[in-house]
């Protein structure tokens, strides 16, 4: 079973950053021939696209709420996944989720992720 978890969250004022890791564990499973997103759930809202990057690193793609001031980045040694954010407002208060895609190539759809973290809460104060 493959097992995804989140970690980082907490509080911050406006302005301030925050780096969030996934890690990934199970049987036999390796993150590095995969694409990984992250994606986040504000309160009332629905589950909304973040970052992605693609099975090597050598590509990312961002949401344009969060272009510039987040950067996704992976240690496929360590079978992480990182979010540096940086610059953070209070609209980016929410539940962020990594996810593992069935593809190599970076995507922004959910539906083309088929596994998925518990979430780890981000909250962003003015």
């Amino acid at each position: 079973q493959v097992k995804l978890v989140e970690s980082g969250g907490g509080l911050v004022q406006a302005g301030g950053s925050l780096r969030l890791s996934c890690a990934a564990s199970g049987r036999i499973f390796s993150l590095s021939t995969y694409a990984m997103g992250w994606f986040r759930q504000a309160p009332g809202k629905e589950r909304e696209f973040v970052a992605t990057i693609s099975w090597n690193g050598g590509s990312t793609y961002y949401a344009d709420s969060v272009k510039g001031r987040f950067t996704i980045s992976r240690d496929n040694a360590k079978n992480t996944v990182y979010l540096q954010m940086n610059s953070l407002k209070p609209e980016d208060t929410a539940v962020y989720y990594c996810a593992c895609s069935r593809y190599r190539a970076t995507t922004t759809r959910r539906s083309e992720y088929d596994y998925w973290g518990q979430g780890t809460q981000v909250t962003v104060s003015s």
